[in-house]
């Protein structure tokens, strides 16, 4: 099998903790790839040679980022949207509905070309594992065509038929509850690891969501939660109680929110594109971090609330508006959103672990936040493969 001694490396973020930090810290490290996975991490004065090599330049190298939360698979454009709320509109809920009208119109090979298009776009800024989710069909037939399209790019489908109530089931939301725990969970199943479900104000229940989330289950789908983005409520706790593997939002907790969060094995997914793109408050990652939380950072790339893909973004903002540090952000956009995902393979440089990096045209992994928006990904290993 072909290896390849990625050498040079002036910085290297393992996220294999050691003598207290977290990122596991390597200077003037060498890391040999064989095949899809990492063989070999080291100093570079005792690592091995391999069939080729490839120069870090004496640059930074971190594990590829782990992006849990988006959804990719959509057609349609809400500029307008955003352009409302930044003149004073509030941000809610029911702007979903509009990319669920443009969706339901759109070929397969017209969402399959977005989805390229974006899947090659979360590439180029060092995403190289990443979960795509459904709720932009709502009917049966295109809650599985979107499972079975995001299939083609990402083993993390996650079913989110559970998204917003359709118009056409406005007065009967308990027929629609019935329909995404019957026949749409039958339909999509066979293509989706994970299940799950916006529990706000606007969307759904406490109630609904538990009935959702629990027949998921029940047919061998991992449950994940929309909680607590527009204000208080059940979500945290629905997810704790049911052994959720991600809360995501966690904009406005409780102190039994956080007390629930820090005594389970849930991770708090936090999304600042989105409090970026709606203005609304940014959740308080110190507040969880400093409560033992594990923490993950996402995107939620998504045509509405944040349509960005940057995952350098997200580490950005955590640290400019979220009280984390550096290493904290950039592990929280790795390692974190491999936990998340119940991953041990990726977001860590370690000997087994996929061969998942990104180069940085920077000597330390503190440009990410240090220069924002700037293309600091020079170069994306993924599975072995330089893309």
């Amino acid at each position: 099998m072909t290896t390849t001694l990625l050498t040079n490396i002036g910085e290297l973020t393992t996220n294999v903790a050691a003598d207290g930090d977290p990122c596991g810290t390597l200077h003037d490290a060498a890391v040999l790839i064989e095949g899809d996975r990492i063989a070999w991490v080291g100093g570079a004065a005792a690592a091995p040679t391999g069939d080729t090599t490839l120069d870090a330049g004496g640059h930074a190298v971190i594990p590829g980022f782990v992006d849990s939360h988006t959804h990719l698979v959509f057609a349609g454009d809400r500029a307008p949207e955003f352009a409302a709320r930044m003149a004073g509109q509030p941000y809610a809920a029911g702007g979903i509905r509009t990319t669920v009208a443009a969706t339901r119109a759109a070929s397969d090979d017209e969402l399959r070309a977005n989805l390229t298009r974006l899947t090659a776009e979360l590439h180029r800024q060092g995403t190289t594992t990443f979960e795509v989710k459904t709720g932009y069909g709502l009917t049966v037939a295109d809650e599985e065509r979107l499972a079975r399209i995001a299939a083609e790019v990402t083993p993390e489908v996650t079913l989110l038929g559970a998204h917003v109530v359709p118009a056409e089931y406005a007065d009967d939301r308990a027929a629609y509850v019935d329909l995404v725990c019957g026949e749409m969970l039958d339909a999509c199943a066979p293509h989706s690891r994970w299940i799950d479900v916006f529990c706000e104000t606007g969307a759904f229940t406490a109630a609904e969501s538990r009935r959702i989330l629990t027949a998921g289950i029940a047919r061998g789908l991992r449950p994940r939660v929309h909680g607590n983005q527009l204000g208080f409520g059940e979500g945290v706790r629905l997810a704790v109680d049911l052994g959720a593997c991600s809360v995501d939002h966690c904009t406005y907790l409780s102190d039994d929110d956080v007390t629930a969060l820090a005594t389970s094995d849930t991770v708090a997914t936090l999304l600042p594109g989105v409090e970026f793109s709606t203005r609304q408050p940014y959740p308080d990652a110190r507040r969880l971090l400093d409560a033992g939380v594990t923490v993950a950072l996402a995107s939620d790339c998504n045509p509405g609330s944040s349509f960005t893909s940057s995952m350098p973004l997200m580490v950005a903002l955590a640290v400019r508006e979220m009280g984390m540090t550096v290493d904290e952000a950039v592990w929280a956009a790795t390692a974190g959103g491999a936990r998340a995902l119940r991953r041990d393979d990726v977001g860590v440089v370690a000997a087994g672990a996929r061969a998942d990096l990104v180069l940085l045209d920077a000597p330390t992994r503190v440009h990410l936040a240090y220069r924002p928006g700037v293309p600091l990904v020079s170069a994306v290993v993924k599975d072995g493969v330089r893309l």
